[in-house]
């Protein structure tokens, strides 16, 4: 998982909307009811489109130059950076079940003192991985 940047086109659309696609990705595009909201959207979709990239091991196509892109009228190319490690992390929470062993005066000593163990195991991996989230 890493980092991308890839060239949106972004086309208004009536009334202010705009619709935004990503040529070097297919199936890979969204709209905004404003300018900001597009951008927004096209953060995620292509967070979304490159993760799935990631996770069924495809080969993730070389994003185009934008002076290869040709253009219509109403469009414009704007870059779009997106981080699929930190998309993964806030769309994958689903919680997965472990079997683990301790001793058992442990496990007694933790359920009297009232111990969350799935809090703590996610706490302490989360600081042996170096991760923040």
């Amino acid at each position: 998982m890493a980092q991308y940047v890839y060239p949106a086109i972004f086309r208004l659309e009536d009334k202010g909307m705009y619709s935004v696609f990503f040529p070097d990705l297919e199936g890979c595009y969204t709209c905004g009811e404003n300018l900001a909201e597009a951008l927004s959207m096209a953060e995620d979709v292509l967070a979304f489109t490159l993760y799935d990239y990631e996770k069924d091991q495809r080969s993730i196509p070389l994003p185009s130059h934008h002076s290869s892109i040709p253009l219509k009228k109403n469009e414009f190319i704007n870059y779009i950076l997106c981080d699929t490690t930190e998309y993964h992390r806030r769309n994958n929470n689903r919680a997965v079940k472990k079997t683990l062993t301790i001793p058992e005066w442990l496990n007694e000593e933790a359920v009297s003192a009232g111990v969350n163990f799935s809090q703590i195991l996610q706490d302490a991996l989360k600081e042996k991985l170096h991760t923040a989230i």
